[in-house]
């Protein structure tokens, strides 16, 4: 018998943040389904052109440096992305920032809020817009975007987190960029699926990635932070990778303006 294939043949997808942690574990389960990649970095360079060779090649798979802190830098991801493929199927919003010393609000600087809000959300308007603006594009082409299975013209899959729908004391501002996607996914999928756009967003609690490991590792706070996990330990970065590569297949089709939480269950008791 014949296993469930989770293909992405011929499509074309750009996951931002692609060179560590979860984004590289994405781009490189998208690249086996078929997809063809685009991903963006900021500074690891030599690891994301590493990423894109492993991943097939130019051909394949491009990495592309882009600074994402406004609408401007998101849109012009988009369009690297589509000069270099001639399409786009599928974005992931992955990239963001969190700013790891705690920072009361009575004393958090205004700085700190402001960057956060324009890495984690400000950049994001940008590249929704513009991806949405293609994929209708080439939905108006006789319908070519369109799948026979679920009738998408594109996929949209926005990355929060649990700190979105319960907060995260002395992190006010990651919080708040982590729930305003979340709402965004709403007005996004109730806006654009009857367009044949799906827009569905991945809640990550703990995973081990180069940001967490530092906490995760620690003596003393990593049995902290695996005791309030109800499946008694953090993610591993292929765990969400996969549920959003299933999000972006036919079998998802009838899903939309969902918020699928990949957390161990920790965003129920914490």
């Amino acid at each position: 018998m014949a296993g469930v294939a989770l293909v992405l043949e011929d499509k074309v997808a750009l996951i931002t943040g692609g060179s560590r942690g979860i984004g590289a574990e994405t781009v490189r389960l998208f690249a086996q389904a078929g997809a063809r990649v685009a991903f963006s970095y900021r500074q690891a360079r030599e690891r994301a052109e590493a990423l894109a060779v492993e991943c097939g090649g130019e051909g394949r798979c491009r990495a592309i440096e882009q600074d994402l802190a406004t609408p401007a830098d998101g849109r012009a991801l988009v369009e690297s992305a589509v000069e270099a493929f001639g399409r786009l199927d599928i974005l992931v919003v992955n990239h963001g920032i969190w700013p790891p010393h705690d920072a009361p609000i009575a004393t958090m600087a205004e700085a700190q809020w402001r960057q956060t809000l324009g890495v984690n959300l400000d950049s994001v308007f940008g590249l929704v817009q513009a991806a949405v603006a293609q994929m209708e594009a080439q939905a108006r082409v006789g319908g070519e975007g369109r799948s026979a299975k679920d009738g998408a013209a594109g996929h949209i899959v926005l990355i929060s987190s649990t700190a979105g729908q319960r907060g995260e004391a002395f992190h006010a501002d990651y919080a708040v960029t982590k729930g305003a996607l979340i709402s965004l996914t709403k007005s996004l999928s109730s806006e654009l699926a009857p367009k044949g756009i799906r827009v569905n967003c991945v809640a990550p609690g703990w995973v081990m990635t180069e940001m967490s490991q530092g906490t995760l590792k620690d003596p003393e706070l990593g049995p902290r932070v695996a005791a309030g996990i109800p499946v008694g330990r953090p993610g591993d970065p292929q765990e969400i990778a996969g549920p959003v590569l299933f999000l972006c297949t036919p079998l998802a089709g009838f899903i939309s303006g969902e918020v699928l939480n990949v957390n161990g269950g920790a965003v129920l008791v914490g």
